[in-house]
C-alpha cells in the first residue's frame, strides 16, 4: 500500500515553518528561540522517522520510502533566503543537523542497519575522521550510527562532551532529534493555536 502525496511532509509545512522563524524576533540564546528552531528540527526528524516506520511496517515498498526521504530532503536542505544573516545562520545549522539524519535513514532503507560497530563507536570514528579533515567519511560514520538507532539502539549524548564543535557535533546533534522521534513520533505544532 503506498501513501497518499505529502502524507509525510510538505513544502508547505517548511515554508510555514520558515516563515515564523522570519516573523519571529530569534536570539539564539534565548530559550523560546532555541525552542523553535528545535522544534523545526525535531518536525523533521519525526517526518523522517514516520516514513522509516512506514517501511518498517510494510507500509510502504523501499521505492516510495526512498521517494519519499529524497522529496523532504530536497524541500529542507534547499538554499534559504533570509535577510537576516544571522537567521539565515540559524537555519543553515539546523539543516546541517538534519543532513545526518537524511543519509541514515536512506542508507537504512536501502541497507538495513550497519553492523559493524555501536552508536558511540561511529560517532568516535566519524570524529577522528574530521580532525583528518575526511568529512564524507565522518559524514559516513555518523549516519551509519544514524541507521543502528533507528534499528532500535540508544545514542548516549555524553559521547560528544569531550568533542570539539564541529560537524560532527551537529551531525550527532540531528540524531538525537531522530532518535526522539523514533521512541516518540509525536507531531510538533507549526502554530501555537
Amino acid at each position: 500500500m503506498s501513501a497518499p502525496p505529502e502524507e509525510f511532509y510538505s513544502e508547505e509545512r517548511w515554508q510555514n515553518w520558515l516563515d515564523r522563524i522570519k516573523d519571529e524576533d530569534i536570539d539564539p540564546e534565548n530559550e523560546d528561540s532555541a525552542r523553535l528552531l528545535l522544534n523545526l528540527q525535531d518536525d523533521v526528524a519525526i517526518a523522517v522517522a514516520k516514513i522509516v516506520t512506514a517501511y518498517n511496517d510494510d507500509d510502504i515498498d523501499e521505492e516510495t520510502a526512498l521517494g519519499e526521504l529524497t522529496d523532504i530532503r530536497e524541500t529542507v536542505l534547499a538554499e534559504v533566503e533570509f535577510e537576516d544573516e544571522e537567521k539565515a545562520m540559524l537555519i543553515d545549522g539546523v539543516q546541517t543537523s538534519l543532513l545526518c539524519v537524511f543519509y541514515a535513514s536512506e542508507e537504512y532503507v536501502a541497507h538495513g542497519p550497519a553492523e559493524d560497530a555501536e552508536v558511540e563507536e561511529y560517532i568516535l570514528e566519524a570524529q577522528k575522521a574530521e580532525a583528518a579533515e575526511d568529512l564524507d567519511s565522518a559524514l559516513g560514520l555518523v549516519s551509519a550510527g544514524g541507521t543502528r538507532i533507528i534499528a532500535g539502539d540508544e545514542l548516549d549524548m555524553s559521547v560528544t562532551e569531550d568533542m570539539d564543535y564541529g560537524l560532527v557535533t551537529e551531525w550527532v546533534n540531528g540524531l538525537d532529534s531522530l532518535q526522539s522521534a523514533m521512541s516518540d513520533p509525536e507531531v510538533v505544532e507549526e502554530e501555537d493555536k
